[in-house]
Parts: C-alpha cells; sequence; structure tokens
C-alpha cells in the first residue's frame, strides 16, 4: 500500500468520526474459555490459542504465556503502527525487526514475598530497521509510531480496570 491508498481509505473514516465522534468508539473484545488442567483457550479471531503458566511458576512451556501475549501484542501493534505512520509521511520501509523484551519478578506473581510487585518491572520496545530514512525521519517515524501505537499507549497511560465474578 501506497501513501495516496492509504490516505484514500482513511480519509472517508477520518471524516465520519470528525462529524460523528461517537462512530469512533469501539469496543474490542476477547474471549477465553477456561482449559485442562491450568490452562485458557483464547479465540483470536484467527486461531485458538492455549495459554498456561511460564516454566518460572510451575509450566511445561508447551503453552502460551499471557506475559509473551502481552508482548506479542505490543510487537505487533508496534509493527502495524510503523508501517502505517512510514506509508503516510512517505517513509520507505524496506524491511526490520521489532522486538519487545519485559523483565518480571516471579516472586510477586507466586506470593513469594509481598514487597516484590506482581506485573512486568520494565518493558523495552527496539526497532532495527532497513530504510534510508534521514536522522530527523527517523525521529518523526519514532515519535508517531509511539504515540499512534493503541498497545504502547495503554501500557504507558495504564487505563481503568473493572473486574466482575459472576457463577453460570
Amino acid at each position: 500500500m501506497n501513501t495516496e491508498e492509504l490516505k484514500n481509505i482513511q480519509a472517508p473514516l477520518k471524516e465520519k468520526y470528525r462529524e460523528q465522534p461517537q462512530a469512533a468508539i469501539i469496543t474490542l473484545k476477547a474471549n477465553g474459555k477456561v482449559g485442562e488442567g491450568i490452562s485458557c483457550s483464547v479465540n483470536t479471531g484467527k486461531a485458538i490459542v492455549e495459554a498456561g503458566l511460564h516454566t518460572a511458576t510451575g509450566g511445561t512451556g508447551l503453552l502460551a504465556c499471557s506475559g509473551d501475549m502481552l508482548l506479542e501484542a505490543l510487537v505487533a501493534c508496534a509493527g502495524v503502527t510503523l508501517q502505517a505512520v512510514a506509508t503516510a509521511i512517505g517513509i520507505e520501509i524496506k524491511g526490520g525487526t521489532i522486538k519487545a523484551e519485559g523483565d518480571l519478578d516471579f516472586r510477586g506473581t507466586l506470593g513469594v514475598s509481598k514487597e516484590v510487585p506482581v506485573g512486568f518491572m520494565a518493558i523495552r520496545l527496539s526497532f532495527l530497521l532497513n530504510t534510508d530514512a534521514t536522522d530527523e525521519q527517523m525521529q518523526s517515524l519514532s515519535k508517531l509510531t509511539e504515540r499512534y501505537c493503541v498497545v504502547y499507549q495503554t501500557l504507558v497511560k495504564g487505563v481503568p480496570m473493572q473486574t466482575t465474578f459472576d457463577k453460570q
């Protein structure tokens, strides 16, 4: 897809959202089913992923780790956003890799230490791109990719969470 094609696709959507702001608010959903042993089947829309315990918490390593899936979602969103931004501002990306790494202290999630927080302590996102972009273009690419990546912004800003538990 080139810059003109992207603009032609997005222009009517942008106009609609300017005129009807409520039309831009969409609820995304994910569904899972409690699985065998300690697992959860998540329907991604393209495949079913079976998630389970990480090996550091007693898992076998045969099932997907939800922490890995969070990082994978970040990489996927950042990669798509990067390409959309590059296309929109006319930067050619010939190829490249995106990598996310996150540090966890499993003492928190295992309840070994109440002083250790549960969750990622730090996440690093890196891009290694094959491009002829100038340093100035790379700065714009970085700034705009961070600004428009949904998963990145959600992690950086945090969002209110609500949890409910009901019986069937």
